[in-house]
């Protein structure tokens, strides 16, 4: 009876230490838990600097006349290749213009252009504007995007590693989402990004448990951008001790209760055979 009392107090015990950790668990994970529902926050975060060294950019040009355009298409142009662009492995589809160090591309008839720091949309106008007014394209429309938008995210997530951007913007949360989210012992009041941009090199930090990531500089991620997620003092600790520990607590477990059992039944025999 009493070794029953005993186990019925050990497992209300361990239920109790349960209860506790699952209460305590999502308001040590939630994200942004201040910021107010139903509430509308104005964007004041900006999500590019601009055309920076090493970026890929794809550029096409449309007109009316399709004919006029074949020159300055990299998909039509085949002269573009020796001009500075790069070729998909494999394939003859040029594939983007690599901005180089000196932040110039080299574009077809027009020769290099400086790009570093505009937008997308201003390196557009600048080449529509030339078209026209060298009398290349009456009508030109000219696209320009970002295509090898990259971001590195390490420490305590899921699955760190490099991701890339399909559009032209990630934001931190996109980032995080895109390798697997937090693990439960990645530090959340502290995240770190590393940016580097026009030869300078900032490191900043995100709450991502207050309403005010919203309004830091790091919300929206830039090409290049490292993400790296602390691990907290639990997981620390963990690794302080002797990697081999858990394995040999297993095993010191597994020897007890075989030894129990002997024990148990070594015991019933006895008991058994004085009955007989």
């Amino acid at each position: 009876m009493i070794k029953k009392q005993t186990k019925l107090s050990l497992l209300a015990a361990a239920m109790g230490m349960l209860l506790f950790a699952s209460c305590s668990t999502p308001m040590e994970l939630a994200y942004f838990k201040d910021a107010p529902r139903d509430y509308e926050m104005e964007q004041s975060g900006q999500f590019s600097k601009g055309i920076q060294t090493n970026d890929l950019l794809y550029i096409y040009v449309e007109s009316r006349a399709p004919e006029a355009t074949v020159r300055f298409n990299q998909e039509t142009n085949k002269i573009a290749v020796d001009a500075g662009v790069v070729m998909n492995p494999g394939s003859s589809a040029v594939t983007g213009y690599l901005v180089n160090n000196d932040g110039d591309i080299i574009f077809p008839v027009l020769g290099r252009i400086n790009v570093v720091g505009k937008t997308h949309a201003q390196l557009a106008a600048e080449i529509e504007r030339r078209l026209v007014s060298e009398g290349h394209i009456l009508d030109a429309v000219v696209t320009v995007k970002l295509m090898n938008f990259k971001v590195s995210v390490l420490g305590e997530v899921v699955r760190p590693g490099q991701i890339e951007a399909t559009g032209e913007r990630m934001t931190i949360f996109e980032a995080l989402s895109m390798v697997g989210d937090l693990t439960i012992y990645g530090q959340r009041t502290n995240v770190t990004v590393v940016r580097e941009e026009n030869g300078t090199r900032t490191i900043g930090e995100i709450d991502l448990t207050s309403k005010d990531v919203f309004e830091s500089p790091y919300y929206y991620l830039h090409q290049n951008d490292v993400v790296y997620v602390e691990p907290n003092v639990k997981r620390k600790k963990t690794a302080e001790r002797d990697p081999m520990t858990l394995t040999y607590i297993s095993s010191a477990v597994s020897i007890v209760s075989v030894l129990s059992s002997v024990f148990y039944y070594y015991i019933l025999s006895k008991y058994y055979s004085s009955r007989t």
